[in-house]
């Protein structure tokens, strides 16, 4: 299984493989990195201007191929056990989906490339990378994959705290999304 710099499993044996799309990539097909940023990888930049700019690796999602991918989370919904995020406005809780971290864009916490761990030819494909892959995981979970064996393709429910930290959520924005006039208010001394 891969593993943080830290040492500990991020619940996955191959990152790419629950990867998503890049998000560089643009509805066209075209790659945004060198759209907007060909400053940082002049040559790369060059080789997609000549291509039209298209994603050199298009429909065959062998996204360990290009130098540029990275593939981040929007957090609304755990990856291994549904349970949805309920933000509240101008709140400072602590969100109940976070983003967890398949690949950190570095190698293994000893540098080395290969893990004994990961299927012999997982490292022997075209890989440019270090590239960042993250999927949502709820708090209770993300502590899960990194305190033990757990993966996050697990048949997972999700915890009951969960649930009960998600619904008191819900109360609270129910309540105050209701409607009152302002004499009702006035009438209670708010």
């Amino acid at each position: 299984m891969e593993r943080t710099p830290d040492g500990t499993p991020v619940g996955v044996d191959d990152p790419y493989a629950v990867a998503g799309v890049c998000d560089h990539l643009t509805d066209d097909g075209r790659c945004r990195f060198a759209l907007t940023r060909s400053g940082d990888d002049p040559e790369f930049a060059a080789e997609r201007r000549s291509d039209g700019y298209a994603c050199h690796v298009g429909a065959d999602d062998a996204w360990r191929a290009c130098p540029h991918y990275r593939s981040t989370t929007e957090g609304k919904e755990c990856y291994r056990c549904g349970l949805t995020e309920v933000r509240l406005a101008h709140d400072d809780a602590r969100p109940l989906v976070e983003e967890h971290h398949l690949s950190y864009g570095d190698a293994t916490p000893d540098g080395d490339s290969s893990s004994p761990a990961l299927p012999p030819d997982i490292h022997d494909r075209d890989d440019a990378g270090p590239h960042e892959i993250t999927v949502a995981l709820c708090r209770w979970c993300h502590t899960k994959v990194h305190k033990s064996f757990a993966r996050i393709d697990d048949d997972a429910s999700p915890d009951p705290e969960a649930i009960g930290a998600r619904e008191r959520r819900r109360s609270k924005e129910q309540s105050e999304s209701a409607f009152e006039t302002a004499s009702e208010r006035f009438d209670r001394g708010e």
